[in-house]
């Protein structure tokens, strides 16, 4: 943090670990005890608010920064969590919720290759082996990525894990008759995702390529 504020036009924005300090604040003790009580007197599961304050760790010696707490109220008690930033001019629930989560997307997508793609089975002797595997792992990516792109907002699947999809979408039983002018693919009749494969056949039919999200 004290690199980024020597340089000229770099600004951070980094997870806080919550320590006991940082509870003890009188901005974010105010607004947790605000939230829980909100929470209870409208009955509901869990109620979310956001505050900001200034905080200086023994580790920082006299810097002051500016701290974002994230609080949530459910039935199970009080969740805090905190960033630190040098942004300004944003509100602590856009950096938070948009900003700051943005990376835990990318966190998930890095997760999607890695286990459910299995990308990190790189057991070849060779390096230029395991870089072709490493190739085929992100096409299956790519491809798994564009399907659920395609799916319908409000769908089941529309937020379902690339091994969800593998098992709904790819990997299923259907009898294909290809013809001169066409391709035809006759599932059973008992399938519950047939409506569902014909849309997004449709869908990717019709749109132009696109570039998937990187993980």
């Amino acid at each position: 943090m004290a690199w980024c504020e020597a340089q000229a036009g770099v600004d951070y924005l980094f997870g806080l670990p919550v320590n006991a300090a940082l509870r003890r604040d009188p901005v974010i003790a105010t607004a947790a005890d605000a939230c829980a009580v909100r929470r209870a007197e409208r009955g509901l599961l869990a109620h979310r608010t956001h505050c900001e304050t200034r905080y200086a760790a023994n580790s920082w010696g006299e810097a002051e920064r500016r701290v974002i707490a994230r609080i949530e109220a459910t039935t199970l008690g009080l969740d805090i969590r905190t960033i630190v930033t040098s942004l300004t001019g944003s509100a602590p629930e856009r950096l938070y919720e948009f900003d700051y989560c943005a990376r835990g997307q990318a966190e998930n997508l890095i997760k999607l290759h890695k286990t459910q793609l299995k990308s990190d089975r790189t057991s070849c002797s060779s390096a230029s082996a395991n870089q072709l595997r490493l190739i085929l792992h992100t096409a299956a990516y790519w491809l798994l990525w564009t399907v659920r792109q395609a799916i319908p907002e409000g769908a089941a699947l529309k937020r379902a894990e690339f091994a969800t999809l593998q098992c709904r979408i790819v990997k299923i039983g259907a009898r294909v008759v290809e013809t001169a002018t066409r391709i035809r693919v006759a599932f059973a009749s008992a399938c519950p995702d047939k409506a569902l494969f014909a849309e997004v056949l449709r869908r990717l039919l019709d749109r132009p390529a696109v570039r998937p999200q990187a993980p």
